[in-house]
């Protein structure tokens, strides 16, 4: 297999003149390339701008002779439904870094050889570095803020009433509204209590995630994640709870920038965004913690005929270059990993890319996070969110246990 890979590779080195019409061309003036069509995958809210700019770059590759198909699965699941039949899965698809290390370990991903220097000169050295394993590139940056901070309406709470989760909360009782945080089976949310309490996610020599959530910091930071879901003001539900609340039931609440354009038009003046509150954990307030990454373009490997694998590769590059990571941030507020985009004006003054960039200070990230921690500590989430009376020490010891298997 790997001998074949290399093979395709050299081959698709030699076809690159062929392909950018060096070679024969019959009487209809086409390069003489087969049809080839490039299955992507994409988000849900990604598919109307990564189909528009698909159609553009077959518009401007008609060398290519390429048909360009989009199926539907966000990030988070890349991984999953990779693995579930990696030939069968996308061959241009989007994850999130702390994948990396699964694809690679699997033999997922071609690294990215084909215009290199340009694409690692290009985007912030973190983002590259978080695509790089093993002194390898193995994906393109596309986004440099999967991360997560606070959304709020400033008709309801200060600047100041933010600032602690206990405030907030009192606030919003008081307003006979909810704070929405979706701890229930999602670990990404779930790890703020713990990484603000001073615990860590570490990969092992062999490889395996090593986690200390259960010792008495993450005892401590369970028992405030507890209180919270106790709390009366408290509303559990995810992305579409948020959006559906915000100006109504919910006046507060923690997700990205993906749903920025949603929470700037139902709040309109009343519009905000910051860091993440602090918490009480023994006595005394604590900064709630993050993950903080980025997003990737990443080449099937199992791809194994090199003209599809040259276009696919040019395709990921065109998908994650300057003009395209702007209109990304015009059409869905997502910032860039490329070094000019994210330094324009329209960038920088982003309210949710702000409050982004002050909780960037209190976020790890996901480098270190294997696919193994998702769903024990979402199960952990999950028994916190309905309430769970169980011995919290040994919830804590089973969810560990889980993700170091």
């Amino acid at each position: 297999m790997k001998l074949r890979r290399i093979a395709a590779l050299l081959m698709a080195a030699m076809l690159i003149c062929a392909l950018a019409g060096c070679g024969d061309k019959g009487d209809n003036g086409d390069s003489g390339a087969t049809s080839k069509t490039i299955k992507v995958w994409a988000s849900q809210d990604d598919q109307a701008l990564t189909r528009s700019l698909a159609d553009r770059f077959i518009e401007a590759n008609p060398q290519y002779k390429v048909t360009i198909e989009l199926g539907v699965v966000g990030e988070p699941d890349a991984w999953a439904r990779y693995s579930e039949d990696p030939a069968a899965a996308a061959d241009v698809f989007f994850f999130p870094n702390d994948q990396l290390r699964d694809f690679v370990g699997a033999g997922g991903l071609y690294e990215v050889t084909r215009n290199k220097a340009n694409i690692t000169s290009r985007n912030m050295q973190s983002s590259v570095d978080a695509a790089t394993l093993d002194g390898k590139l193995w994906a393109y940056p596309v986004s440099a803020d999967n991360g997560y901070f606070l959304y709020y309406d400033k008709s309801v709470f200060t600047e100041e009433d933010v600032q602690s989760l206990d405030r907030l909360l009192e606030v919003a009782a008081a307003a006979g509204k909810g704070f929405q945080m979706d701890i229930d089976a999602n670990g990404w949310y779930v790890a703020s209590f713990f990484l603000g309490a001073g615990c860590t996610l570490s990969i092992g020599p062999d490889g395996r995630q090593i986690s200390d959530f259960n010792n008495a910091n993450g005892l401590a930071a369970a028992e405030a994640m507890r209180a919270l879901a106790s709390h009366p003001a408290y509303i559990s539900g995810n992305d579409d709870v948020l959006k559906g609340g915000m100006g109504g039931s919910v006046a507060a609440g923690i997700s990205g920038t993906w749903i920025a354009g949603d929470m700037a038009a139902i709040l309109g003046d009343n519009y905000g965004a910051t860091k993440l509150p602090t918490f009480t954990m023994n006595g005394r307030q604590v900064q709630m913690g993050s993950f903080g990454g980025y997003k990737m373009v990443g080449i099937n490997a199992t791809i194994d005929d090199p003209e599809k694998l040259v276009i696919a590769m040019d395709f990921a590059d065109f998908l994650t270059n300057e003009e395209n990571q702007v209109e990304r941030f015009e059409v869905r507020a997502i910032g860039p990993s490329n070094i000019n985009a994210a330094a324009a004006p329209a960038v920088q003054e982003n309210i949710a890319l702000a409050a982004l960039a002050a909780q960037s200070g209190y976020a790890t990230s996901q480098n270190d996070v294997l696919s193994n921690y998702w769903t024990p500590a979402g199960a952990f989430g999950s028994a916190m969110a309905n309430r769970d009376t169980s011995d919290l020490q040994t919830l804590l010891d089973n969810m560990v246990a889980q993700i170091q298997t």
